[in-house]
């Protein structure tokens, strides 16, 4: 029962053909660990070759008994599927053991967004009398301005701002890189935290001379402290919402459709891959249409 050369073929396979990040990598990775620990516990001896459709319908049967949710069960399975979509691709096997396999219904939850006035509120919360402040300001305006993942925003670099064409160049999700339009206000802080705070920092480190947003020992800000970062600041506004930096790509997206934009224009702006991870968005501009029926027509009061 020996696994370790299919996993790390599988390993090479993420990395090179699939070009994921080390996060999503590690995740298929582990789902395929945790199919094989299933086995050595249960006293299975399969080879990743002889595995039957029975046998990973057991797995996902096991793992609903763990107590894990719908969701963390449809991504195991997932997670699985890519590995034996390998194989079929490296001719390991005939036929998928998965194919028939159909994840756990999930429901598919609207995420939390921000009103424009309660951005605002959070916008204007920040004190800008420091220059982390300035630096917070100019990073907020951007998140909301262009959408961004909070990996994509931590690793903005400089080179990317194309301001004179009003577009930043942006790097995604499996290392794609898409170039999304940046509103005035974001330009104009920006230009401000660089010209009047960044260019003044003596001690920026060697490799982070590239990167946009630093923290105060010059080197590069991490996904916690931006969090950290919103959380203070809607602490300071009590808005009562679960408020991360996804909110404000949700939010992001949201008003662009309530405001008439084109899904097509907002999924390319979004870097989803598929337009159906844009269609949330539609679901949210009907509830936000349904309840503008409720507040102001006559007959619905």
């Amino acid at each position: 029962m020996n696994w370790t050369p299919t996993i790390k073929g599988f390993k090479s396979y993420l990395q090179l053909e699939r070009s994921l990040s080390e996060n999503s990598i590690q995740a298929y990775l582990h789902d395929v660990e945790m199919l094989v620990q299933y086995f050595i516990l249960h006293e299975i001896d399969v080879t990743p070759q002889n595995v039957e459709q029975k046998q990973v319908e057991d797995f996902i049967q096991y793992v609903s008994k763990l107590g894990m949710s719908a969701t963390s069960q449809a991504r195991i399975l997932s997670g699985i599927k890519a590995f034996y979509k390998y194989m079929l691709i490296e001719d390991m096997i005939v036929k998928s053991p998965t194919e028939l396999l159909e994840a756990p219904k999930i429901g598919r939850k609207l995420p939390d967004v921000l009103s424009i006035e309660e951005i605002n509120s959070i916008i204007d919360a920040i004190d800008l009398s420091t220059n982390e402040g300035e630096r917070n300001k100019a990073m907020l305006e951007t998140l909301y301005s262009c959408g961004l993942r909070v990996s994509e925003l931590v690793n903005l670099k400089l080179s990317n701002l194309m301001f004179d064409d009003g577009f930043i160049i942006v790097r995604g999700k499996g290392d794609k890189e898409r170039i999304v339009p940046i509103g005035s206000v974001a330009m104009k802080h920006i230009n401000v935290y660089v010209n009047q705070i960044r260019s003044h920092m003596p001690n920026i480190k060697k490799e982070s001379e590239n990167i946009l947003f630093l923290n105060r020992r010059g080197a590069q800000l991490t996904r916690v402290m931006v969090f950290t970062i919103i959380k203070q600041l809607i602490e300071k506004t009590g808005i009562n919402k679960q408020v991360s930096p996804h909110t404000f790509r949700h939010s992001f997206a949201t008003h662009l459709v309530e405001g008439g934009a084109d899904l097509r224009a907002v999924q390319e702006m979004l870097g989803h891959e598929s337009i159906t991870t844009t269609e949330i968005y539609t679901h949210l501009d009907r509830e936000y249409l349904r309840q503008a029926i409720i507040d102001f027509h006559p007959r619905s009061k």
